[in-house]
């Protein structure tokens, strides 16, 4: 039990206070509880709270009541308050009992959640859910009366089809948020699903009156003052235009507004909403329509301007006289905490739907969870949070008045002090004022303007009247001189061309002073560059794309490192300026260089997507496909960084571009599966004669099975299945199990192609199939070792070589590789295989080769890659049958080692292959980052290319 005992200076006051309530009993004739642990606790109570002395003064049976049905020791279902007011509320008959009943219902619950907050019998979250809940019972009880009574008089509102239509309540603020206090307001907004008329009454009246009526009797009943005080204040402001606007909008109405006329601040309102009342499900239906306004589906930088200007209000507020000592609007008070959170959910919920939460507690939860804030600023907010909200309630529960401020009467502090677990006013307010200091810290970091203090005497500012004031001439040339740009007048030439471009003049005010921030720090960044002209050429090109999305003009003005790696990778390649053009969603990734430039390895990055695509409605395809996309885009942005800056190397880049390629395939397939699955049932497999768990195969051939992907390279793929013969148990109609792995190949194939507001996953080819083009799309395994060991050309068991399975069944990937190995390691006619592999050489050579004069391709020139590819391959066929560890590996560089190893090729010139490999490889892949084709001048790599050719003749003795 815990110890309640009154300093002297309240304890006087109490025991007054409980005189009276016992008259007050003794007149009612109500037999208050004897039990000392009741009375202790109501005397403990009555010290602290005028309400409560107030409230059993005027009503002794409520405490009776508490008592015996035991509520006052114990917390309440959820439910609770519904049952209880239905129950309270049948018996009224007009809308002035309906408002004395709520009233009362009310006085009763506050009693009982006061009593148990002030006590230390109940924690924050019991006590904002006790509170939510009781109002949401009263809103909903009321209208459910009132809904009855209106469709008599007026009968049913209904839709054009004849759908009975009904109120949708929607809590904003707190009340949405679950974390109403004491004695707060409830934010509502009023909406119905569609217009019509009403039927079954005197006379019809469209559905837009009935509404009306029925929302401004809601309100009457629940928020006016009467003898009995009121229920719930209730503030309609939050709708459309205000006090001026309709009481009531249809569904349509309100979508168009928001779409049209929404502005950040009405954004930022709309994060807690949540339907409290009424039609729930249509309710549900009209927040989804609404979440694109709230959550853009990109990082909203954009709104970072009109989130300043709310910050700046908050802080001018602060200012005011008279709220040094309120603590939700003073410094470092409840509002600070909440705006903290609200303002990454406006410019991140969109793209991270963890992000999407109403209470302010969870949203600091998934703030440090996603990595956005460190786990100690976040105990600094909800420690903050939890004192300041619970300090609101007891000052409210004082007298049940809507007050933020302190008490400066000495009898009150030293109430709320006690209440709060202090014995003295010194210690709270020293506690109170170090959590207010350390979140208006962690407020003041916020939104920290991007050219904050700039000098307007400095580079940036002169270089900012190059780009707003002069026109090509002396002076602007000097300046660009001066900022390190060799040839000024191209670079006025280039900016001339900017303002002039047709995107540039159609932007938007707004728009226009973005691009005007952005310009001039841009300039001073590439000036310092290595070479300024042609890296500003690329970027202004990338701006050119951009600029109509304002919001990524705004990423960059408010990030100027995001500038500074901006520039940096422009210098390094433009293959990735063309990247961001294609995709700027991944601007975003110069925030953070700890993540640029190093990407993360496979584990990592199944547990990410998992991540992302769990926070997905399962049903929602096209979100999850353009999920993937961003996904692939994020991270082969970090390994191109990675790349280029010469983090990682050459081997690695095409490690982790695979390691991509192969965690989307898997996820793309697990898609595909679950959907077909839901659809048609599952399909039987079987493997010698035994079940496979999962019957569908993916092997990557070519580049992906080597290892060897390039940054733009197509996916060659294989599907194969185990699919017995007959029809899917579950599927109406009959579906063939060999028709479902069809449909399964054929379905992962469009959802890796599909062009989506995000781009494509993968370009791919199925052509090393099974007779190719004109072949199943997926096989049966046994078909596939059938046609491998009967039909297939030396050139399809060369492409054997590289093949490699990335996803699926295991016992179904380990017959591959038996069917694999036994096909590879069949006995051949050496002389034979040589004709064949020289044969098929010179036939890609006559068609693929460059043959522009002075110039030598990497790829298909005499000596190039191609030429050591068919090299390792042929060897590999021919010894395969002697020396099973050729069969380990499906990358080039392992298999000359393996070849080394085994004695089917001198050691020494295995060595000088792999050498002339890998340099191929490097020019060739830094060629492609400057969008440049695979060749170099004739007169570079004659020694390597020389002696290439010497070693092919060495072993297939026939030159192609």
């Amino acid at each position: 039990m815990k110890p309640y005992r009154l300093p002297h200076e309240l304890s006087d006051d109490a025991d007054n206070r409980w005189t009276a309530v016992c008259r007050a009993a003794e007149e009612a004739g109500v037999v208050l509880p004897e039990a000392p642990e009741f009375v202790a606790g109501l005397k403990w109570v009555l010290g602290l709270s005028e309400f409560v002395a107030h409230s059993c003064i005027s009503s002794p049976e409520i405490l009776s009541d508490l008592f015996q049905n035991g509520s006052l020791n114990q917390p309440l279902p959820g439910d609770h308050w519904h049952d209880s007011f239905r129950k309270a509320a049948a018996s009224a008959a007009d809308p002035e009992t309906l408002g004395i009943l709520i009233r009362r219902f009310r006085r009763r619950e506050m009693v009982r959640i006061a009593w148990r907050d002030l006590a230390g019998l109940a924690d924050l979250v019991e006590t904002m859910a006790a509170l939510t809940g009781l109002a949401e019972a009263c809103i909903e009880g009321a209208l459910q009366v009132l809904y009855g009574w209106q469709c008599r008089q007026s009968g049913l509102p209904a839709a054009a089809d004849g759908r009975r239509q009904q109120l949708v309540v929607i809590g904003m603020g707190k009340l949405g948020g679950r974390e109403l206090n004491f004695s707060s307001d409830i934010d509502l907004i009023f909406a119905y699903p569609e217009a019509g008329e009403t039927v079954g009454g005197a006379r019809a009246i469209d559905n837009d009156e009935f509404f009306t009526i029925l929302c401004r009797q809601l309100v009457q009943t629940i928020g006016a003052v009467t003898p009995e005080g009121f229920a719930f204040r209730t503030d309609l402001r939050l709708r459309p235009y205000g006090e001026s606007g309709p009481i009531v909008m249809s569904f349509d109405t309100l979508e168009a507004y928001y779409q049209q006329q929404g502005r950040d601040w009405e954004r930022y309102a709309w994060i807690k909403a949540r339907v409290v009342a009424g039609d729930h499900a249509a309710g549900r239906d009209f927040m989804n329509r609404i979440k694109p306004f709230v959550y853009r589906r990109y990082l909203d930088f954009g709104a970072f301007e009109s989130l300043r200007r709310m910050k700046q209000n908050i802080e001018l507020e602060e200012l005011r006289k008279g709220v040094e000592n309120n603590i939700k609007l003073g410094r470092g008070g409840i509002r600070e905490i909440e705006f903290f959170g609200q303002v990454f959910q406006l410019i991140r919920g969109g793209v991270e739907p963890a992000l999407q939460r109403r209470g302010i507690r969870d949203v600091l939860a998934a703030l440090v969870a996603e990595a956005h804030i460190p786990s100690a600023v976040s105990e600094d907010l909800e420690n903050a949070y939890v004192f300041l909200r619970r300090t609101e309630n007891h000052l409210q529960e004082l007298s049940d008045r809507q007050t933020h401020i302190l008490p400066q009467e000495a009898l009150n502090r030293l109430r709320l002090a006690l209440s709060m677990g202090y014995s003295n006013w010194k210690d709270y307010r020293f506690e109170l004022d170090r959590l207010l200091s350390r979140v208006h810290f962690h407020f003041n970091k916020l939104l920290v303007a991007g050219d904050a203090g700039r000098d307007r005497d400095s580079l940036a500012a002169r270089l900012e009247g190059v780009w707003l004031e002069y026109a090509d001439d002396e002076e602007g040339r000097e300046i660009l001189e001066a900022a390190g740009f060799n040839r000024p007048g191209k670079v006025m030439r280039l900016l001339e061309d900017l303002k002039n471009d047709a995107a540039t003049r159609s932007l938007s005010n707004e728009g226009r002073e973005r691009l005007d921030r952005v310009i001039p720090s841009l300039l001073k960044q590439v000036g310092e560059s290595s070479q300024p002209d042609e890296i500003l050429n690329r970027i202004l090109d990338l701006i050119k794309t951009i600029e109509k999305r304002t919001c990524y003009l705004a990423l960059l003005a408010e990030n100027p490192g995001a500038l500074v790696h901006l520039v940096r990778l422009a210098g390094a390649s433009p293959w990735i300026v063309s990247f961001l053009a294609r995709h700027p969603v991944l601007l975003d990734e110069f925030l953070d260089p700890r993540t640029l430039y190093a990407p993360p390895e496979k584990k990592e990055l199944i547990k990410e997507i998992n991540k992302k695509l769990n926070r997905i409605d399962p049903q929602d395809l096209e979100y999850q496909i353009e999920e993937l996309c961003i996904f692939k885009q994020i991270h082969t942005l970090r390994i191109v960084a990675a790349d280029v800056s010469g983090a990682i190397p050459l081997m690695r880049v095409s490690d982790h571009l695979s390691d991509i390629a192969e965690t989307v395939v898997a996820m793309v397939v697990e898609l595909c599966w679950r959907h077909l699955v839901r659809k048609h049932g599952e399909p039987r497999c079987l493997l010698d004669g035994k079940r496979c768990q999962r019957g569908f195969l993916v092997v990557a051939y070519g580049k992906f099975g080597g290892y060897e992907l390039g940054y733009d390279s197509d996916l060659d793929l294989v599907f194969l299945h185990a699919g017995s013969s007959g029809n899917l148990k579950s599927a109406a109609p009959p579906l063939d199990n060999s028709q479902f792995f069809t449909r399964m190949g054929q379905r992962v194939i469009h959802i890796m192609t599909a062009h989506t507001p995000a781009g494509t996953l993968y370009e791919t080819d199925m052509r090393l199939r099974p007779s190719g083009s004109s072949g199943l799309l997926v096989s049966h395994i046994e078909a596939f070792k059938q046609y491998q060991e009967e039909s297939a050309w030396t050139w399809e068991h060369q492409a054997l070589v590289r093949a490699r399975v990335i996803y699926g069944d295991d016992r179904l990937a380990s017959y591959f590789e038996q069917v694999r190995a036994q096909v590879l390691a069949r006995r051949r006619d050496p002389k034979k295989l040589q004709h064949e592999i020289s044969s098929m050489r010179a036939r890609m050579r006559r068609e693929l080769l460059i043959k522009d004069a002075g110039i030598f391709d990497l790829k298909q020139g005499p000596g190039g890659i191609v030429d050591i590819e068919f090299l390792v391959q042929y060897l590999v066929l021919l010894g395969a049958c002697r020396h099973s560890e050729l069969l380990k590996w499906t990358d080039n560089v392992r298999l000359l080692g393996a070849l080394a190893q085994t004695g089917m090729m001198d050691g020494d010139a295995a060595f000088f292959l792999r050498k002339a490999y890998l340099s191929y490889r490097l020019v060739s892949h830094r060629l492609s980052l400057q969008n440049r084709a695979a060749v170099v001048p004739d007169s570079e790599f004659r020694v390597l290319r020389e002696n290439v050719q010497a070693i092919w003749r060495t072993y297939i003795k026939a030159e192609a």
